[in-house]
């Protein structure tokens, strides 16, 4: 029975409640939008160390963080180090996206250490263990990505990628298209030359009934990939990106009549103003099922601050009603992201996250920053420590910027001529 089952039938799980605390809602304000699929509790029943966290409509924006091996460095304990990073800086979920020797191990030590859901892209390790056995990812059997689906739904993944709205007739859209960077997708590549090759269509599109019952049986939330995620801005909101979204928006109505949790995914590289017109195409399309955002990236030339460029178009997003962003690190489109990338990551899609649920009034969500405006006011060090998104961060900068200061409460940039000091002391 799944959480969808569970609230359609009028019950109010664990995860549910566990949920309505966090958010400081009701508890059945979550059953009745989890029935309603505009929200998604990604819990599989095989994940025992779980500790449940909701996604969606009138809810907190939830922050992922990517990390995993790749076949030039595959160092488990790296990539428990980058979940531990991940954890600290404030993620609401991660994603193992490895694809380096030992996939099924690392995948199995990240689920027995991570307490927030952990997603994957089953397809990876699809494609891996074909290449693997000596063939090419278009000699990949259908067999093999289900028993990849069906094993990784067992161990306990809470919610997997899987790029079902990839058909030929998509397909035929993006040849027409004439794209800058046409697939960026790791996954829709994969998926792409296989059905190119073969001449047939998706099996993730076609079998998804199969994969339908996978998830219900271990209440496995399907996140519906973009596949054809605009990778440029020049190839932002064509007609291979929304005709892939129309067919992930039935493939929503077919999960929920199934009792599957699902949400789905979106772009991408967008110019900021087209942002607002992507989210609510989605959110109608799609039936206002959860939308999880990567970024949006709002300009291609910021390579090695990509962060930055990501949290941009993540406050954008998530203001005009994305319920989750992706992280993207200032490694993005440079190499493997390192245990400081994963920290600066997460910490900048937070402060993006954050800011948009201020702007949608997300409920308790602006009170915090008032805190900290009285906590300055103050002159409170301490107070503004412990509000702080990165705490540890302006622990240490305070330190490193005041050597010299003078007068403890104030900092080096006006010392005794602190704005705050002067008009404070005039008023009383």
């Amino acid at each position: 029975m799944t959480q969808v089952t569970r609230a359609k039938n009028g019950e109010i799980s664990a995860e549910m409640r566990l949920a309505a605390v966090n958010e400081g809602v009701s508890a059945e304000y979550i059953r009745d939008k989890v029935a309603t699929g505009r929200i998604v509790i990604p819990a599989n029943v095989n994940h025992s160390k779980l500790e449940a966290v909701a996604f969606g409509q009138g809810l907190k924006t939830k922050v992922n963080a990517n990390f995993g091996t790749s076949e030039d460095y595959d160092q488990l304990e790296n990539e428990l180090e980058k979940l531990k990073a991940a954890v600290e800086a404030g993620a609401d979920a991660v994603m193992d996206l490895s694809t380096g020797d030992k996939i099924k191990e690392t995948r199995e030590a990240i689920l027995n250490n991570s307490k927030l859901p952990v997603g994957t892209v089953p397809i990876y390790q699809a494609a891996v263990e074909t290449v693997k056995s000596g063939r090419g990812i278009i000699e990949m059997e259908v067999e093999e990505l289900f028993g990849v689906i069906a094993d990784q739904a067992e161990e306990g993944v809470d919610f997997i990628t899987v790029h079902c709205g990839l058909t030929l007739e998509t397909l035929r859209h993006l040849a027409a298209e004439g794209r800058v960077t046409d697939i960026v997708s790791r996954g829709g590549s994969f998926m792409a030359a296989w059905m190119l090759h073969n001449d047939q269509e998706n099996p993730l599109f076609e079998y998804y009934d199969r994969l339908l019952e996978i998830c219900y049986k271990n209440d496995v939330t399907l996140s519906l990939g973009d596949a054809l995620r605009p990778g440029s801005l020049a190839d932002a909101t064509d007609r291979a990106q929304i005709h892939e979204l129309l067919v992930l928006g039935e493939l929503v109505d077919r999960a929920r009549e199934a009792d599957v949790q699902v949400m789905v995914e979106g772009p991408g590289h967008v110019p900021y103003d087209q942002i607002e017109t992507n989210i609510k195409l989605q959110k109608e399309l799609c039936k206002e099922a959860p939308f999880y955002v990567l970024g949006p990236l709002v300009t291609d030339i910021a390579a090695g601050y990509d962060h930055i460029t990501a949290a941009i178009g993540g406050t954008a997003a998530a203001a005009a009603g994305a319920d989750f962003l992706c992280y993207v690190t200032p490694a993005e489109h440079i190499g493997l992201p390192d245990i400081e990338d994963v920290r600066e990551g997460v910490i900048a899609c937070k402060i993006a996250a954050h800011a948009a649920d201020i702007a949608k009034g997300v409920k308790g969500a602006k009170e915090r920053d008032n805190k900290m405006a009285r906590a300055r006011k103050k002159l409170d060090w301490e107070k503004q420590i412990e509000l702080a998104l990165a705490p540890e961060k302006l622990r240490e900068s305070r330190k490193e910027h005041n050597q010299s200061l003078k007068a403890e409460d104030a900092c080096t940039m006006c010392g005794s001529y602190c704005a705050m000091k002067i008009v404070d002391k005039q008023l009383k």
